[in-house]
């Protein structure tokens, strides 16, 4: 379902607190600072993909802030990829002061304080994404928080185009259950696969840090092995055991648990792929699970719902 909102047919002198409540409605309470005078001009379009939505946000110059006391009624975190399209970009937030270009883009946490501006015109695309249904996706996405990344070539370009795309297939995303989350997330999480030290960084000293993303690297291109064990990954990291598992640990999650999450990602990307005819077992099979109904129980505790629900809901024609 699309939202839109402008200020052309909004009185000059009521345009800032119409966008001022436009733009918390769309996001999260903020308060507004406006660079010109009264004849301020603004439109924003919202798109809604289930717990996920796009917007196309469009305006003259102006300053967000997000505040303490914004943060006291606030339960869900949520994370907001911000493209830049015309201006530059300005964005503070946990001591970092980080200016994004067109051709790049970033990311923000809603449950820390932050100001982020632009002085001129802007046109902006964002991608609001409740804290866990990226957290299925990323472990410990706060390691993306300030961080830029190239939209002009690779993923990052890929995933931009997506997004732009997105307004005009709307209906196509939202017309069957958890389709949304196939479409965005087949190209917007694979970061997890890229060489990013910045992405891959931990809690700890850079040299853990280089250790887990080796870590992480050896089981992603391993997974359809079910023969993989913490000593298998051990050993071909070049690492302990007892290491392996305090790295890990370090990251709030046990090398099984973690093998047996990336496990799950791929089995769902493929069971959400309307073009994939392997059978269920096939794909378990496939990505390292020997036990059909094991299989099932783990992926119904990691999404919510059954294997079969999802493979139904993939195929189901268009209304």
């Amino acid at each position: 379902m699309r939202t839109t909102y402008a200020t052309t047919d909004i009185p000059p002198h009521s345009r800032r607190q119409f966008w001022q409540e436009m733009v918390s409605k769309t996001y999260f309470p903020l308060d507004l600072s406006f660079a010109g005078g009264s004849d301020f001009r603004g439109s924003l379009g919202a798109w809604s993909l289930g717990p996920v939505s796009v917007s196309r946000n469009v305006s003259d110059g102006l300053l967000y802030k997000r505040h303490e006391r914004h943060l006291l009624n606030e339960r869900e975190e949520s994370y907001l990829i911000t493209v830049p399209e015309l201006a530059e970009i300005r964005f503070e937030q946990d001591g970092k002061d980080v200016r994004c270009r067109p051709g790049a883009f970033l990311i923000e946490r809603s449950h820390l304080p932050y100001e982020f501006s632009h002085r001129d015109p802007a046109a902006l695309w964002v991608l609001k994404i409740p804290s866990a249904v990226l957290r299925a996706r990323i472990s410990r996405p706060e390691r993306l928080a300030t961080l830029q990344f190239d939209a002009s070539r690779s993923v990052g370009a890929l995933f931009v185009d997506t997004l732009r795309l997105t307004g005009a297939r709307i209906e196509e995303l939202t017309s069957g259950p958890g389709r949304w989350r196939a479409s965005i997330s087949s190209i917007s999480w694979r970061w997890r696969s890229k060489s990013d030290e910045r992405v891959l960084a931990g809690h700890s000293s850079s040299v853990r840090n280089a250790h887990l993303h080796r870590c992480e690297h050896f089981i992603r291109t391993r997974l359809d092995d079910a023969r993989l064990t913490p000593q298998m990954v051990a050993d071909g990291s070049g690492i302990s055991l007892r290491y392996l598992h305090q790295i890990f640990e370090g990251e709030g999650i046990t090398v099984s648990a973690y093998i047996r999450n990336q496990r799950l990602l791929m089995c769902d990307a493929m069971l959400r792929d309307p073009n994939c005819r392997k059978s269920i077992s096939e794909i378990a099979y496939q990505w390292g699970f020997g036990d059909q109904a094991q299989f099932s129980r783990n992926y119904r505790s990691r999404f919510g719902c059954t294997p079969s629900d999802v493979r139904a809901a993939s195929r189901a024609p268009n209304p």
